[in-house]
């Protein structure tokens, strides 16, 4: 098990905020988890709903040695898998709506909110927020087709303790990122496993299957086929007639039946 230092708050304004005033001197995965934030910040601006105790809210502070900007997506790649790796543990299939919602069937279970801070060709900073609902099964707000990991296992027998699930998720995060940034583990050890885009294509939500989307620079809504990802993360979909369209983040919508 990997030794993380994380550092737990009863209340906070904002895991992404402490990670981002600690940044200087804090290490390589640091971790700051709260039962409750008082301004959670979710994709798109937007607020994060979660009930007091009930989920996981947290952030990790990724500080990779040399490691490439043109390289940043990888680490939203990590965490979005290592949340579905977790998930794995409970015998929850997930998938990863492009960039990094991690979704059960056609519901969201976790957002993912990822900053970064480049210095010249090589990335300086990543902080990733996690927001995984665990005991959740009422919610407020207007966020469409929300579940929880309670819910989706149908547990009579009581709630998770946020605390005991932090540790297994962070080791699957880690468990992804520590190699990938490690200098020391050989090429060939790497060619022996699935690369990093292989096992996010594995788990891409939609992948191949016909679905109707908008594009939101335009406003045409259009019916296609999720290709894959482009080199600069951009998301690949063929329309029905064949034309093959790249969209960057905030420029798509995904129409979900609720």
């Amino acid at each position: 098990m990997i030794d993380v230092r994380v550092n737990w708050f009863d209340e906070i304004d904002s895991t992404n905020s402490q990670a981002h005033r600690c940044r200087h001197e804090a290490s390589d995965f640091t971790v700051w988890a709260a039962e409750f934030q008082t301004a959670g910040r979710g994709q798109r601006g937007n607020t994060w709903e979660s009930a007091v105790g009930e989920n996981l809210t947290f952030s990790i502070l990724f500080k990779p040695s040399n490691f490439l900007a043109t390289r940043q997506f990888e680490l939203s790649q990590v965490v979005a898998l290592g949340v579905v790796d977790y998930l794995s543990t409970h015998d929850i299939e997930a998938k990863i709506k492009w960039p990094n919602d991690i979704y059960v069937g056609d519901k969201k279970i976790c957002g993912i909110l990822i900053e970064n801070i480049v210095s010249g060709a090589t990335l300086s900073v990543c902080i990733a927020g996690i927001g995984l609902n665990l005991n959740q099964t009422i919610f407020l707000s207007d966020a469409p087709n929300p579940t929880s990991l309670l819910i989706e296992l149908g547990r009579q027998s009581g709630q998770l303790d946020p605390r005991h699930e932090l540790a297994p998720l962070l080791q699957c995060i880690a468990d992804i990122y520590f190699p990938l940034t490690d200098p020391t583990v050989s090429d060939p050890v790497r060619a022996s496993h699935p690369t990093l885009e292989e096992r996010y294509l594995s788990h891409l939500y939609r992948l191949d299957e016909l679905h109707t989307y908008i594009d939101l620079t335009t406003g045409e809504t259009f019916r296609g086929y999720i290709r894959g990802i482009e080199k600069n993360a951009c998301l690949r979909i063929e329309t029905e007639t064949g034309t093959i369209k790249s969209f960057a983040f905030k420029e798509l919508k995904y129409i979900i039946s609720q």
